[in-house]
């Protein structure tokens, strides 16, 4: 057993599945409850069941359990929470502007935030509080998500790039930079204005670069981030496709070295963005688990399943700072990029992973954020550096223990739970709907 990262050369295929808005707490802070937040000894900074914030009169609210069992508990908290700039400021530091440098979070805004929020929003519950933004789901409820944490790793400090939306995370995640943009308003105006998001190269470009080979693959239609970059604008039509290819290429032995999966964008799709349907998601992450896992290139393949943003999830990590910012790109609404975002739930998945491993890295370390993936890419395929962000992060390459592949399968008889009750956003044109739809309009993606 090693831990020193050499492991990493043996990773032929690096696939992320990056899902939609939600926080740590959220999705696997109940993970390791059982056992104290002590699994085998390792620390997790998971949930207790004590943790609190104050409603409008002051009042504790509690963190609870959802109950799965009952219906719309998949359609959970009820309401879309703010997930803008001053909102999640908001949600951290109770106030919309905040000092620069900033003061250490506190985390006792979300209650209040949600309040404000979910009158305005289309599609609430009838019947949903702003208590409901404290709801958690246990691990019984979503089998695949924590079978898979616990089967093989789990991040309990990976936080998103920036303290925003969709939109700013996923450049993160796969150039480095937002260019100073921290909201999906200014990047649709930009893609508008300027005919691509973001004017920078992408590690897609950087791979072609070497002539390594990538893929973006869409769920049902035609990949969202195919719009992002010049250079997956300008990419070849093999580069991107459908998750029925996806699952072709994982059965046939013809997976590139970096493949980027999407969600389907869709109020009734998969992505997990409230209030979407969280079953689906699961079942989501069952299917690219399973088209890994039964592939022939299963013992050469990590898998990455994280989120892009919390989206105004509860969780009661404060972020840090210490972030480096990218470039020397002037900041929307005056962030200078030195915060790093909330917590979001991020799995590793290889048979190479030992189970039950809870993976950070030191505490004096640069924390583990989206700009991880980018810095495993270029360990493994010696591409340069896109920004000074994805320079100065930690790869993932450590988290490969095991000399020999394993052979076991953590989430066999396991699958994916169904929702119950109807959801109450089912007829309203979810947010990332409404974006690739603006990216149509521009002829910036092909319609289908």
């Amino acid at each position: 057993m090693t831990s020193d990262g050499a492991l990493l050369n043996q990773i032929d295929h690096l696939v992320v599945l990056m899902l939609e808005n939600r926080s740590f707490d959220n999705m696997l802070g109940f993970l390791y409850a059982d056992q104290g937040n002590r699994p085998s000894g390792q620390p997790f900074e998971g949930l207790t069941g004590t943790e609190s914030n104050p409603d409008g009169n002051g009042d504790k609210v509690t963190v609870f359990r959802i109950d799965h069992t009952k219906p719309g508990a998949y359609f959970m908290p009820g309401s879309v929470p703010g997930e803008e700039y001053h909102r999640v400021n908001n949600q951290l530091f109770g106030t919309q502007t905040v000092a620069t440098p900033a003061p250490v979070a506190t985390n006792e805004g979300f209650v209040t935030d949600f309040a404000e929020m979910f009158p305005t929003r289309e599609g609430n519950s009838p019947d949903v509080t702003a208590a409901d933004i404290m709801g958690c789901f246990p691990p019984e409820a979503l089998p695949v998500l924590s079978g898979l944490a616990r089967g093989y790793a789990v991040c309990d400090h990976w936080y998103c790039s920036v303290p925003t939306q969709t939109m700013p995370n996923r450049a993160f995640a796969l150039a480095g930079t937002s260019q100073g943009l921290v909201s999906d308003k200014a990047c649709i105006a930009q893609a508008k204005a300027e005919k691509v998001m973001f004017d920078t190269s992408s590690i897609f470009g950087r791979l072609s670069d070497k002539s390594i080979d990538w893929r973006i693959y869409g769920y049902h239609l035609q990949p969202l981030t195919r719009a992002d970059f010049l250079d997956t604008q300008q990419a070849d039509e093999q580069h991107f496709g459908r998750f029925m290819d996806f699952k072709n290429a994982a059965a046939d032995g013809s997976l590139p070295a970096f493949t980027f999966l999407e969600p389907a964008w869709r109020h009734d799709g998969n992505s997990q963005h409230p209030n979407d349907d969280v079953a689906q998601g699961e079942q989501l992450i069952l299917d690219v688990y399973n088209a890994l896992r039964t592939g022939p290139d299963w013992a050469k393949t990590l898998l990455v399943v994280t989120y892009d943003e919390h989206g105004g999830c509860y969780d009661h990590v404060p972020p840090p700072a210490g972030a480096t910012p990218p470039d020397q790109s002037a900041g929307e609404a005056g962030f200078d990029f030195t915060r790093f975002g909330v917590r979001v739930p991020t799995v590793l998945v290889s048979p190479l992973i030992a189970r039950g491993t809870v993976f950070r890295v030191p505490d004096d370390s640069v924390p583990l954020d989206h700009t991880s993936v980018l810095q495993t890419i270029q360990q493994r395929w010696g591409v340069d550096p896109l920004t000074a962000r994805d320079a100065a992060a930690p790869g993932i390459g450590e988290v490969l223990t095991l000399d020999k592949p394993r052979d076991d399968n953590p989430l066999e008889g396991v699958i994916a739970p169904v929702a119950q009750g109807e959801n109450p956003a089912r007829a309203v044109t979810s947010h990332l709907e409404e974006v690739y739809n603006s990216l149509v309009a521009e002829n910036l993606l092909p319609g289908d």
